[in-house]
């Protein structure tokens, strides 16, 4: 069961702190909230706790402004992560949220005796080092920012078609959509832990040349590729199967760890 906790932004809904071996932080995609993830606790084993990442401007954090600049966001996760990183953990992100994973990760290892994840968890994005050869669109005018939205199946339509709702939800939604798109890869040491990249086969964003490349940025050797039913939103169309794939490479890296 979640609990609310709201004097820590950053983690609205956490599980039970004592009862898990390991913790799983959740990053969301673009114009996504930390509630996309309440629910996974009650399908994955009790060993793994959920800790679902709020991120300025959403749901629970709706007043605050989004964060535009990958620089000036992974920082503050960094320091509001730490003090929870006192036993075994992995990363999921879809989409955005593997970006910020990616760069979260870097800034960590930078981290005086911090440990990297058992797992990275990647999922709906191509690796940050392949060239995002698609259009610019943080800045179209509304109404073409909007057709984008509607195309990327991302946004509730009763959402699209509220004025009132959609004004405030917007700035944040160019936001991240900027922090995207502006994305700078910088070449580093490669990450030392495993990665899972998982893609859906019938999205026409990311193609499966992009998610292999993830195994380039690291020099763990337990790399793995899983393509899933759906589009770019397969972790709603196929959540059941998503989550038994988290679950089976999280207890493969725990039982690494464990030898």
């Amino acid at each position: 069961m979640l609990a609310s906790h709201p004097r820590n932004p950053w983690f609205p809904f956490t599980v039970n702190q004592t009862q898990g071996r390991l913790r799983l932080f959740c990053f969301p995609y673009a114009g996504g909230g930390a509630s996309i993830f309440r629910t996974w606790s009650n399908q994955l084993s009790p060993e793994i706790e959920v800790w679902p990442v709020q991120l300025p401007g959403r749901e629970t954090r709706l007043l605050e402004p989004g964060i535009a600049q990958i620089e000036d966001l992974v920082p503050l996760i960094a320091e509001a992560l730490l003090p929870h990183l006192d036993k075994p953990y992995a990363f999921f992100g879809h989409s955005m949220g593997a970006l910020v994973c990616f760069e979260l990760l870097r800034q960590l290892r930078r981290s005086r005796g911090v440990a990297l994840p058992l797992r990275l968890i990647v999922s709906g994005r191509r690796a940050p080092h392949r060239p995002d050869t698609g259009p610019q669109t943080y800045n179209l005018s509304d109404d073409e920012f909007i057709a984008e939205l509607r195309r990327l199946k991302g946004t509730p339509e009763e959402v699209l078609q509220n004025t009132d709702l959609l004004q405030i939800v917007l700035p944040t939604l160019r936001a991240d959509f900027t922090l995207c798109e502006t994305y700078t890869y910088r070449p580093k040491e490669p990450l030392t832990c495993p990665i899972t990249a998982i893609g859906g086969l019938e999205d026409s964003e990311v193609s499966r040349a992009d998610l292999a490349a993830w195994n380039e940025l690291t020099t763990a050797k337990d790399y793995k590729m899983r393509l899933l039913p759906g589009d770019h939103f397969f972790l709603h169309q196929q959540q059941a199967m998503l989550l038994r794939v988290i679950m089976q490479d999280i207890f493969s890296s725990m039982a690494r760890h464990a030898q």
